[in-house]
């Protein structure tokens, strides 16, 4: 037990470490953000679904379930959708920095959904919260757009997060992944319709960028957003909080690393980002310890 206990904890880090890649692939590839996530779902629809009929896999769901999918989904495609658009507008490091808010409004969230009271610590962790992001925002006023378009993506991320915990135990992880993928795919095909932007100049890629999106839906995707369930089974509150929380992290290092952004980004910056992160990371320990007591 304490062997599988390693080796998914290894495994989830592996994970969270292809979620903070995921940025830079979206920075890397040079078509638009709606389209960049209709080639991802959709791609990444193509390789589940011929796992589950190569290895026979039985799909199906009551309708009921299928509808709350499909929707989970399309909340999950406009999550893409406005975190890439944050990334273009800005880049990787702002975008990952404003994205670790996540834990913590959905944590904040938890009086209205559990009718709790309002917890002292928390009021606090917020206050250090609104002075990081008021750091990070007076340091790069000049990427406003990019920044708002990410405050939308993790409501976004927390609302997905919130229905997707009532879903989780009802279907297989291969059966949620193909349901909600197929979800968002359906949604953005609608929106490219509308927009007429289904045309032939839609489905020309240079190699580069079709290199990327095969990586993204193969590997960031259809990889990550299964195996991340069943990893998750063996692994407690707090190994899966810390991990989760490592994503930006691991996203900002690589995003100096391979896109150099260390040189765009000021002391402001890096000095908001670790009163975020370091606030999110005291409260989830502080939850821990009153579930343990």
């Amino acid at each position: 037990m304490q062997k599988n206990k390693i080796k998914s904890l290894i495994h989830f880090h592996f994970i969270v470490f292809i979620f903070g890649f995921t940025a830079i692939l979206g920075s890397l590839i040079s078509i638009d953000s709606i389209e960049l996530v209709w080639y991802r779902m959709t791609l990444a629809s193509i390789v589940l679904l011929l796992y589950a009929f190569i290895f026979k896999k039985r799909i199906t769901v009551s309708k009921s379930l299928m509808l709350k999918l499909l929707f989970s989904g399309m909340i999950i495609a406009l999550h893409w959708i406005t975190f890439f658009k944050a990334i273009k507008a800005s880049n990787v490091s702002i975008t990952l920095s404003i994205l670790s808010l996540g834990a913590f409004i959905t944590s904040i969230l938890e009086p209205l959904f559990y009718k709790r009271k309002i917890i002292l610590y928390e009021v606090i962790f917020g206050l250090i919260i609104v002075i990081g992001m008021s750091l990070i925002f007076n340091s790069q006023y000049q990427y406003i757009e990019g920044i708002i378009y990410a405050l939308i993506s993790v409501l976004l991320s927390v609302f997905f997060g919130l229905i997707n915990g009532k879903l989780i135990n009802k279907a297989s992880s291969l059966v949620i992944s193909i349901y909600e993928l197929i979800g968002g795919v359906f949604l953005i095909s609608l929106l490219l319709l509308f927009s007429n932007d289904f045309n032939n100049e839609f489905f020309k890629l240079s190699e580069d960028d079709f290199f990327w999106l095969l990586i993204l839906a193969t590997v960031c995707t259809a990889y990550a957003f299964v195996i991340s369930v069943d990893v998750l089974k063996h692994l407690t509150p707090y190994s899966l909080m810390i991990s989760i929380n490592m994503e930006p992290v691991y996203g900002i290092i690589l995003a100096i690393v391979f896109l150099n952004e260390f040189n765009n980004l000021s002391f402001d910056f890096y000095l908001g980002f670790i009163l975020i992160f370091t606030s999110v990371l005291l409260n989830g320990i502080f939850k821990l310890k009153e579930k343990k007591t």
